[in-house]
């Protein structure tokens, strides 16, 4: 993970959100594997492999330009091992405190653009309010999981995802990069997003 190191100003998280009520048994684990990486930093490649598409899929919401989310989720994983030894059990878990990080990198990055590209409007108002409300923590959670969905999907369909959906290319662009018919494309986005539904709406991981 390359990343730079930023300050950024606390933003509060509502007590008794969904990710502090988590089940005991994940509490348990991600208290083990927090614990173990304080211990030895080599061990936290388990918490950025738990919690990578949790951060990913806030900062997403908040900043729209892939590369840079990627960039901010890197700074944010950065962030929290160069911090891992402070991190205190005080009644919200590990990915709480890992959203307070995002929270505050993505403010930063507000901040950045507003003083790279002035503009007439205020920075604060070029991102979303960083608290976290629990329906936002819950979108939060949705997304992490489609996410992990769309790494599961066979390699055609997941490449035809990505390229529609993230690239936001068009159906015929596919084609060409793929070297596939049209309908072979719209019969791949279709299958693909028929389970991806499927496994969303039965609540599969």
């Amino acid at each position: 993970m390359k990343a730079t190191q930023r300050p950024g100003r606390k933003a509060a998280l509502p007590e008794g959100g969904p990710l502090q009520k988590a089940g005991s048994a994940e509490q348990a684990d991600e208290r083990a594997l927090v614990e173990a990486a304080q211990t030895d930093p080599a061990k936290f490649g388990a918490l950025y492999e738990m919690h990578f598409e949790r951060v990913y899929a806030f900062i997403a919401s908040r900043v729209r330009d892939r590369a840079t989310a990627e960039d901010v989720t890197s700074d944010v994983f950065h962030k929290a091992l160069a911090n891992l030894t402070r991190f205190e059990w005080r009644g919200a878990s590990f990915a709480a405190w890992l959203l307070r990080i995002a929270a505050n990198a993505v403010v930063d990055q507000a901040k950045r653009v507003a003083r790279e590209f002035p503009s007439p409007e205020d920075p604060a108002e070029l991102v979303a309010d960083p608290g976290l409300r629990p329906s936002e923590l819950r979108a939060i959670e949705n997304h992490a999981r489609l996410f992990r969905l769309v790494g599961q999907l066979p390699e055609a369909q997941r490449q035809v995802v990505h390229q529609r959906f993230v690239d936001q290319r068009s159906i015929r662009e596919i084609a060409g990069r793929l070297g596939k018919t049209e309908g072979a494309i719209k019969q791949l986005q279709l299958r693909a997003l028929e389970r991806l539904r499927a496994q969303m709406e039965s609540g599969h991981a």
